[in-house]
C-alpha cells in the first residue's frame, strides 16, 4: 500500500556568524531592506510560546514579549541607525522577510515536485550567531515519497548546482528565484560571507532540516501497527530519498515518542516529527507547537551547541581570552544551569537535544580549557607578585643597609 498523506510542512535551517564587532551593523542592513521587518511577540497573540518558556530562557529568545504598543511605537519613530543601536543590545532579534507575491502556476507539460516558501525568518543573537530559517510545503504532499524525495534533496540545495527549475524535478512555485544561482544570491544576501561560519567547522552548503508530516490514519492506527510503516518512518527521519536501499536495521536514531500516534526523531541533521491521523491533535494542536514552542527549543539548543565552538575557538587567540573567560561565566549562569520549561514533553525534548548534540561534552572540553586558562593566569599573576615583593624586598634592605652606613658613619 503506498503511504499517504494528510499534512506536512519542512523548514531548512542555515546557521551563519556575523563577524565580531560588525552585529550592529548589520541589524541596520535588516531594518533598510524593505522586505523585511522585526519580529513581535505579543502575550496574547503567542499565549502558548509565552507560557512555555521560563521567564529567563522567554527574555533571551523573545525580547519583544516585554515591548508594548507604546514602547514599540516610540522605537518605530526612531531614526534607523537608533534603532538598530538599541536592538542590537538585546540578546535576541527575529525579522520576517517577506518575498513578493508572485505566485506562478504550475506549467501544464512541467512535471516534478512543485513548492512554496511559506516563511521565510532570520533569527540574530547578540553574540553574532544567527539562523536563516525557510518554511517550505510542497503541493503534492499527499504522496509520502514526494516528501521523502523533496527533504532529501532540497537541503543540498545550497550546493553548486546549475539549475533550480531542473534540479531533479523540485520546482519553485515562485518567480522570485528563476533558478538556483537566483536562490544562493538571496542566500548569500542575507547570510554575508562564509569565512566566519566555516571557521567554526559549521557546514554551509546543506541545511538542517526540521520537519512535520501527518499520515492517512489508515496505515497507523489501533487496527494497523505501526511496524509496518517502520522502514518508512526510519527513511523520513534520516533524511533519505524513497528509493533508498539503506539497512534500515543498521539505522541509529534518537527517537521521542510521547504520543500515541506520533514519533519524533532527532539527529546531528534534523529534526523530524512524523504522525498519523488516527489523533485529532496530529493535525490541529501538535503541527502549531511543533513549529513555535519546539522549534525555539530547537533553535536554542543549536545556538549553545556553535556558541560554545566560538567560546573554544576565543580562548586560543590570546587577545580575546579575558573576554572570553567572562562570556563563559555568563553562560554558565544564566543559560547553562537554567532549565528553559516546565513542561513535561519539552523537558524531555529539551534534554535529548543536548545529548544529540553532544553539548555536555562541548561544555566540559570548553570548561577544560577555562580551567587551564584561570590556572595559568593565576600561576603568572603568582609571578608577577613574587618578583614585586622581592623588588620590594630587595629596596627594603638596600635603603636600610644605606641608612645603617650613615648612622655609623655619624
Amino acid at each position: 500500500m503506498e503511504l499517504k498523506t494528510n499534512y506536512q510542512y519542512t523548514y531548512f535551517i542555515h546557521p551563519f556568524i556575523i563577524k565580531e564587532g560588525k552585529y550592529q551593523k548589520y541589524i541596520l542592513k535588516m531594518l533598510k531592506d524593505k522586505n523585511c521587518k522585526l519580529k513581535i511577540f505579543q502575550k496574547e497573540k503567542d499565549l502558548r510560546t509565552y507560557k512555555y518558556f521560563l521567564p529567563k530562557t522567554r527574555d533571551f529568545l523573545f525580547s519583544s514579549f516585554s515591548f508594548g504598543n507604546s514602547k514599540l511605537k516610540k522605537l518605530e519613530e526612531l531614526p534607523l541607525e537608533t534603532r538598530a543601536a538599541i536592538l542590537s543590545k538585546y540578546k535576541c532579534n527575529i525579522f520576517e522577510y517577506t518575498l513578493p507575491k508572485d505566485i506562478q502556476g504550475k506549467v501544464d507539460e512541467a512535471e516534478g515536485i512543485f513548492f512554496t516558501i511559506r516563511k521565510i525568518d532570520v533569527i540574530c543573537f547578540s553574540t553574532g550567531i544567527c539562523f536563516l530559517v525557510i518554511k517550505t510545503t510542497i503541493e503534492d504532499y499527499k504522496r509520502f515519497e514526494n516528501i521523502l524525495n523533496f527533504n532529501y534533496k532540497f537541503r543540498d540545495i545550497n550546493q553548486d548546482i546549475s539549475n533550480l527549475n531542473s534540479y531533479d524535478n523540485i520546482r519553485l512555485q515562485t518567480g522570485s528565484f528563476d533558478d538556483v544561482e537566483t536562490f544562493k544570491e538571496f542566500i548569500r544576501n542575507i547570510t554575508g560571507s562564509n569565512l566566519e561560519a566555516i571557521k567554526l567547522d559549521i557546514d554551509t552548503e546543506r541545511f538542517l532540516t526540521y520537519s512535520y508530516v501527518c499520515v492517512d490514519q489508515e496505515v497507523w492506527n489501533m487496527n494497523s501497527e505501526f511496524d509496518k510503516i517502520k522502514n518508512q518512518f526510519i527513511k523520513y527521519a534520516s533524511i533519505l530519498p524513497a528509493d533508498s536501499s539503506r539497512d534500515f536495521s543498521e539505522e541509529k536514531i534518537t527517537e521521542v515518542s510521547r504520543w500515541k500516534y506520533a514519533k519524533l526523531a532527532l539527529s546531528k541533521i534534523g529534526c523530524m516529527l512524523f504522525s498519523s491521523s488516527a489523533d485529532m491533535n496530529n493535525y490541529t494542536i501538535l503541527p502549531d507547537e511543533y513549529e513555535n514552542q519546539y522549534f525555539y527549543t530547537y533553535i536554542l539548543n543549536l545556538y549553545k551547541k556553535i556558541y560554545l565552538k566560538k567560546l573554544q575557538m576565543k580562548f586560543k587567540d590570546s587577545k580575546s581570552i579575558k573576554k572570553a573567560r567572562k562570556e563563559f561565566i555568563e553562560f554558565t549562569k544564566n543559560m547553562w544551569i537554567q532549565e528553559i520549561t516546565e513542561d513535561e514533553i519539552g523537558t524531555i525534548l529539551n534534554h535529548k537535544m543536548q545529548e544529540v548534540f553532544e553539548l555536555e561534552n562541548l561544555y566540559m572540553e570548553t570548561k577544560n580549557k577555562y580551567d587551564v586558562l584561570y590556572k595559568d593566569l593565576n600561576i603568572e599573576k603568582n609571578k608577577k607578585s613574587t618578583v614585586i615583593i622581592s623588588i620590594i624586598l630587595i629596596t627594603s634592605l638596600i635603603f636600610n643597609v644605606l641608612n645603617f652606613i650613615a648612622l655609623v658613619k655619624k
